[in-house]
């Protein structure tokens, strides 16, 4: 293996540990470091690429978004929540940092906007309706 995959490999990892403890604590999102560890697996090994897309919590937090297809209502508002909660504590704990804060109050009204308009809403799929 060289380098570059070697760094990807770590970097993925890293990234896949992060949005577990994301998983369990609120004041790490789970889909950014999910997103992350997709890039560097795909990027680094096949075999742990596949694993990987594989697990459920890709499928029930990214798969659809890196289909293209976007994400359920259900899944958007997990990520917004989580984010939200994030920088709600960075908020607080920056104090009187004013410029701190603004930067840190623009970047959310930017992610909110970016998950109303720029990821697409896709309607929950129902198992039972099935035909294939």
């Amino acid at each position: 293996m060289n380098t570059k995959k070697a760094l990807y490999l770590i970097l993925g990892c890293i990234s896949l540990a992060l949005g577990a403890i994301g998983a369990a604590l609120p004041i790490l999102p789970v889909t950014p470091f999910l997103l992350l560890a997709t890039f560097c697996f795909a990027r680094s090994s096949d075999r742990l690429h596949a694993w990987f897309i594989h697990t459920k919590s890709y499928r029930n937090n990214l798969e659809s978004l890196m289909n293209g297809r976007g994400m359920t209502t259900k899944a958007k508002l997990r990520v917004i929540v989580m984010v939200t909660l994030t920088m709600l504590l960075a908020f607080i704990m920056m104090g009187a940092t004013t410029i701190g804060r603004v930067i840190l109050a623009i970047a959310w009204i930017c992610h909110l906007l970016y998950f109303r308009f720029g990821v697409k809403t896709i309607a929950v799929k129902d198992p039972s309706n099935d035909c294939e």
